[in-house]
């Protein structure tokens, strides 16, 4: 039966280490010069990004792990508002940020629970305590469908195994991946992935949907991707939550919920400052085209010092799905709104399609 005290080395560990001739102590971690990277593979990964949500200082291994756990539950009280800050996008204390540390197998999520149990004891069980313990839940949950469903969670058809034709459009993916889709919420979460290999949960629940939905693309190439740079990339639940997002998975029962983009952009980023934060080149806009530059007239592009199509890309699918048209109804102080579409096929007309309320 699993334990829950701490586990421990064995008792001969020394001689364990003589018998398969490691020249290490017990107490020695190889470096990632021991482990065959090259100087600059080291230096490109030994500067983190200032604008990073992750802890500062944050390192690998089960003793920062367990000093976050402390410093976000017992330290600062931080869980009490968690229910409230969780779909933030600025900064290391709108969420947990344990998820690095649960993906590499360096904290336990029976800890976690544990040490939220004893903070409703102790201190005060709330929303927010309930919370943290059902999103481990549905981790387990993720893992225990993945080993019932087995390789069907890579399928295109996903686990509800409907053929769904795909497109594969490789500039637009492309657009997608570098953050460049000329929607300032997509492009800044995907910014910040690239450079940090973190991501909001509802920074990610965006991007999935458009590119499966908005773009059509191939669901995959997003789970593909999600696995090639996340920090705290997790085989079960990264793949089940692109299923979902796509409307392939039977955890939702085939539901589609496509994300009003730019719905989700003024509510969780209302006055801009995480696209500005992220897209630079934006940050002289004004918060009322912040989310939707491409509402700006030629007099204000030049106001503000961005030209779309030129300094910011024009959007690579037409912002009229989600209400922002592309042609302004607003009267224009001067000139004509000017919108440059990046390819022939950039402005495609697409079908509405069913849409739950986010």
């Amino acid at each position: 039966a699993p334990s829950n005290d701490k586990l421990k080395l064995p008792h001969n560990i020394q001689e364990v280490i003589k018998e398969i001739g490691c020249l290490l102590d017990d107490n020695y971690m190889p470096t990632l010069a021991d482990l065959g990277y090259n100087k600059e593979d080291i230096e490109s990964i030994s500067t983190v990004d200032p604008r990073s949500a992750m802890p500062e200082g944050y390192r690998g291994g089960e003793t920062f792990a367990l000093s976050r756990v402390k410093e976000y539950i017992w330290d600062s009280d931080l869980i009490q508002t968690y229910f409230d800050t969780r779909n933030n996008m600025v900064g290391s204390n709108y969420s947990t940020k344990f998820a690095p540390w649960l993906a590499c197998g360096c904290l336990s999520p029976r800890y976690i629970a544990r040490e939220c149990s004893r903070y409703e004891e102790l201190r005060v069980k709330s929303k927010s305590t309930y919370w943290v313990v059902f999103e481990l839940l549905v981790r387990d949950y993720f893992r225990l469908f993945a080993m019932k469903h087995g390789d069907a969670i890579f399928y295109p058809s996903g686990t509800v195994k409907e053929k769904k034709d795909w497109k594969a459009n490789p500039i637009h993916f492309q657009a997608w991946r570098d953050g460049m889709t000329g929607y300032p919420l997509i492009d800044a979460n995907m910014r910040e992935l690239q450079a940090t290999g973190f991501m909001s949960n509802r920074g990610r629940q965006n991007v999935c949907s458009f590119l499966a939905i908005e773009l059509g693309l191939d669901w995959r190439l997003g789970a593909e991707y999600f696995e090639e740079v996340l920090l705290d990339y997790d085989a079960s639940s990264n793949w089940l939550n692109w299923q979902n997002g796509a409307g392939v998975s039977l955890c939702t029962g085939g539901r589609l919920n496509r994300f009003n983009i730019l719905k989700q952009s003024k509510t969780y980023d209302k006055g801009g400052e995480y696209v500005r934060l992220w897209c630079p080149e934006l940050q002289n806009l004004s918060d009322e085209f912040i989310h939707t530059p491409w509402r700006m007239s030629e007099a204000e592009m030049n106001e503000c010092g961005v030209v779309l199509g030129q300094d910011y890309p024009s959007p690579i699918v037409d912002p009229v799905i989600h209400g922002g048209s592309v042609i302004d109804s607003r009267p224009k102080k001067q000139g004509k709104s000017k919108v440059r579409a990046t390819s022939s096929n950039a402005l495609p007309v697409m079908k509405s399609l069913p849409t739950g309320s986010y």
